[in-house]
């Protein structure tokens, strides 16, 4: 499957328009550009997988930081020098716009996320199911920091309507990033995480343990939502990348990838 997914992704970068192929031919005679990303950790396995791709076909290297997405929006907004934004939802992106930071009055959707409950296979609680979050004996369950973190707050909002909270509560560690809160989980600091669906199906979690779906319904939509930032040094590449995570091809194999498409 990942190597039908590789394929895709590669054939992907190809429905790039003529103009746009021109214009990256252009910069590659002045020499390679590096342009800077700030992404939410859920995108870190995503990334991990287009990013080759992307910079092989057209010469634009990647320079990745991942974080908490109020954290990296606030740092855009102090001035960090970022060439786009990569956020886990809609609310910490327009804080960029909001400050006169991004190039655009509003950000561009680029996915939707998808929240799992997640634990090792060798777990005290397999086969995994979302009853767990009720049983008196769950000891520690780990999540991003729900002002700081889109994925966190979606937790929250899920362990809340699935009338879970009280149970819970004692039991919460909470992480500053989700990314943070997977590895929680995996080095066995938390029995239970829940993460990103983009995390859990990557390698060493894949490996690792099993998750379950926690019901969409409990929880507002994650709209992943980027902005290019309005002094970027490399602004027009920024675009680009932008672009290519937009396209089609991609959209269609986000499921793979543990995202669903805008649309």
């Amino acid at each position: 499957m990942r190597a039908v997914t590789l394929l895709l992704l590669f054939l992907g970068l190809s429905t790039f328009s003529l103009s746009a192929q021109g214009a990256l031919k252009a910069e590659s005679k002045a020499g390679p550009s590096e342009v800077t990303v700030f992404a939410a950790a859920d995108m870190e396995p995503v990334l991990q997988v287009l990013s080759p791709y992307f910079e092989r076909r057209t010469g634009i290297k990647l320079k990745i930081s991942f974080g908490s997405s109020a954290t990296l929006s606030q740092q855009i907004v102090d001035g960090a020098p970022a060439d786009i934004f990569l956020s886990a939802d809609f609310t910490f992106a327009e804080r960029v716009v909001a400050a006169g930071k991004a190039d655009s009055t509003n950000p561009t959707p680029y996915a939707r996320g998808i929240l799992v409950l997640w634990e090792r296979k060798d777990g005290p609680f397999q086969p995994l199911s979302l009853d767990v979050l009720s049983r008196k004996d769950l000891k520690s369950v780990a999540i991003a920091n729900p002002d700081h973190a889109p994925y966190g707050r979606a937790a929250l909002s899920a362990i809340k309507k699935l009338d879970v909270y009280p149970n819970l509560a004692p039991h919460l560690v909470q992480a500053e990033s989700v990314g943070q809160a997977a590895q929680f989980a995996l080095s066995g600091n938390a029995q239970l995480a829940l993460m990103s669906q983009t995390i859990a199906m990557s390698g060493k979690y894949k490996e690792a343990g099993t998750f379950v779906l926690v019901p969409p319904v409990t929880y507002l939509e994650i709209r992943q939502c980027a902005v290019v930032i309005q002094n970027a040094k490399h602004r027009s590449e920024a675009h680009t990348l932008l672009n290519y995570l937009t396209s089609d091809p991609i959209q269609q194999h986000l499921p793979e990838l543990g995202l669903r498409p805008v649309q």
